[in-house]
């Protein structure tokens, strides 16, 4: 089953991420990281296509995407 990682040290809470999900997967968290950031979730994996268009707009390269 696809799903992706997101590596909280390297997200700067950008939002791309959120824009290019066509599932609506990614949503940025409620409450900062430990740099003051409004990271990305992965929210269900189970929905997940793996179509890797998340991590191919991410700028920081903070998203790995498992297929």
């Amino acid at each position: 089953m696809p799903h992706i990682v997101i590596d909280e040290a390297r997200c700067k809470g950008c939002g791309l991420c959120t824009i290019a999900c066509p599932k609506k997967l990614v949503a940025l968290s409620d409450s900062p990281n430990s740099m003051g950031f409004t990271v990305a979730v992965f929210s269900d994996a189970s929905q997940c296509t793996g179509c890797t268009l998340c991590a191919e707009m991410c700028p920081d390269v903070a998203i790995t995407v498992f297929k």
